[in-house]
């Protein structure tokens, strides 16, 4: 008599979820730790003394996956440069950014100058100390140089953008251009020119925040509202 073997039907495999949020947020955390340590200590070491792997071991992070994440040195730089600007972990195009769609929103031209001379105040508490060692290292690097030149033509061009949007008011100064009016203000929307005046002069962010907005006003409005 032949013996009846049940077949044992198998379950399938239930398939393992990829937890695709877990492993961003990973991901973002690892590149904000790099991020902060890199900063302390470019800003401590200049960019000569800073090495690779002391940012991995201030971080806490495997040198293979600081590199994977963020890539070399200048490439590294350059993020904490750009995400300075954006005033985020990410680079943030200007026209996107929250002051800018503010200034944009805001009809009155005195107005817009204080709102830009707010964000910039803060891009600059940022920026500035980086921007002295890119002072200190580009000498030693010309791709340094080109990049923080890209920067400053890019400012010419965000100044340019602005400087009509005070003409669109109708109250920018009579006998003065957009050109001059942008020229204006890319020279005084510089890192140079606040650390000449906080660092060396002993200003407070504040008062140099106050001194632009009515400074532009005085200079470039027909009017001061």
């Amino acid at each position: 008599m032949k013996s009846r073997v049940k077949s044992v039907s198998k379950k399938p495999a239930v398939k393992r979820m990829y937890d695709s949020t877990s492993r961003r947020e990973g991901a973002e955390a690892t590149r904000q730790a790099i991020l902060t340590a890199s900063r302390a200590i470019f800003t401590e070491k200049g960019y000569a003394g800073t090495t690779m792997p002391a940012i991995a071991l201030s971080a806490g992070i495997a040198l293979d996956t600081v590199y994977a994440s963020v890539g070399k040195k200048p490439a590294l730089f350059a993020l904490l440069v750009e995400t300075a600007i954006s005033g985020t972990d990410v680079a943030i195009p200007a026209a996107e950014r929250d002051y800018v769609r503010a200034i944009r929103a805001e009809p009155a031209p005195a107005r817009k100058l204080a709102i830009y001379a707010a964000a910039l105040r803060r891009i600059q508490e940022r920026i500035a100390p980086l921007f002295r060692v890119l002072q200190e290292a580009a000498p030693l690097d010309p791709a340094l140089g080109q990049m923080w030149n890209g920067i400053a033509e890019r400012r010419a061009k965000n100044m340019r953008l602005l400087a009509q949007e005070l003409a669109a008011t109708g109250q920018l100064r009579r006998g003065l251009s957009v050109e001059m009016a942008a020229d204006i203000l890319w020279s005084m929307n510089s890192p140079e020119y606040y650390l000449l005046l906080v660092e060396q002069r002993g200003w407070k962010p504040e008062a140099l925040e106050h001194w632009l907005s009515e400074a532009w006003c005085r200079l470039l409005l027909e009017k001061a509202e």
